[in-house]
């Protein structure tokens, strides 16, 4: 499948340029299926989708790259997962899109929760992919998650200081995110990765925005208490394998959906943390048909 990749001026944050892309030509006879990445990735991420045929027949597939990532950027140099879903909401009213699901990895996931607290008129469904929906706790920690304040603080602070133009991501900041997120990738795949990170976070401008990120994935603020206004379904795919959030997490939280009309949990055996490029066809299965059931 041939891709569409754009970009979209919308008003926030002093004015943004978002990175969109589309699996094909939009067609409004279908529904819309927003993709939101994980932490330094692209709409890359998402490659095994726009492949899927049977998936592109059944929806518009919209790739949204958050604040920090990818081609999007904004006037103002500071920016939250809250203003990533605002972002994305506005990018769906300029590209004249009124409803969507939205699937989020990582997270996206929390991302793709903050849209729907938002814009419940908006959002007529989530698929949240190895995600949490709590802060960096104790809690989590205690479920099994990972240590994402020790993961993080390193870099964060490896990161502080302005450097030249000529400075790009050192490979082993992918290398760890691949091997935590994926348990490592291929030759190839590694090399593919390593040419988009660093052309993305590339220079100063490119290593603020790799910290920013960084310190918005450890410094976040969670959603327990807010997730009851949650209104529509969710369908919550979680693999074993995932090194980041724990299924045990997942099995907790989904419950805390609780006025949703469906809150779903499906486990995937040896799913690893980025779900959708692990198990792209048990995701893609899973995604068709959530959306014919909730369209």
């Amino acid at each position: 499948m041939s891709k569409t990749e754009q970009t979209v001026e919308i008003p926030h944050l002093g004015g943004s340029t978002i990175g969109y892309t589309f699996g094909r030509p939009y067609d409004p006879a279908l529904p819309t299926l927003v993709l939101i990445n994980s932490y330094t990735t692209s709409a890359e991420l998402y490659r095994p989708q726009y492949a899927d045929p049977a998936l592109g027949a059944s929806v518009n597939l919209l790739a949204l790259e958050p604040y920090g990532h990818g081609r999007t950027r904004a006037s103002y140099q500071h920016f939250t997962y809250w203003d990533s879903a605002i972002a994305n909401l506005q990018a769906l009213a300029a590209l004249g899109i009124r409803e969507a699901f939205v699937l989020g990895t990582s997270q996206g996931g929390w991302v793709a929760a903050r849209m729907a607290l938002l814009a419940p008129d908006t959002v007529k469904g989530l698929i949240t992919l190895g995600t949490s929906m709590d802060f960096e706790s104790p809690r989590s920690r205690d479920l099994g998650c990972w240590e994402g304040v020790e993961f993080n603080t390193p870099l964060i602070d490896a990161l502080a200081e302005p450097v030249g133009e000529d400075w790009v991501v050192p490979d082993e900041v992918v290398d760890a995110v691949f091997d935590t997120a994926m348990g490592g990738v291929s030759a190839e795949e590694r090399e593919f990765w390593l040419a988009s990170y660093r052309a993305n976070y590339a220079g100063d401008a490119g290593r603020h925005r790799l910290r920013l990120s960084t310190v918005n994935l450890r410094d976040r603020d969670g959603l327990h208490g807010r997730l009851d206004d949650v209104r529509c379904p969710i369908l919550w795919l979680h693999g074993t394998a995932d090194q980041v959030y724990s299924v045990a997490n997942a099995e907790e939280e989904i419950g805390m959906f609780s006025r949703s009309p469906e809150a779903r949990l499906e486990v995937i055996q040896g799913g690893q943390h980025f779900l959708s490029a692990s198990h792209p066809a048990e995701v893609n299965s899973a995604a068709i048909d959530f959306v014919k059931r909730w369209v």
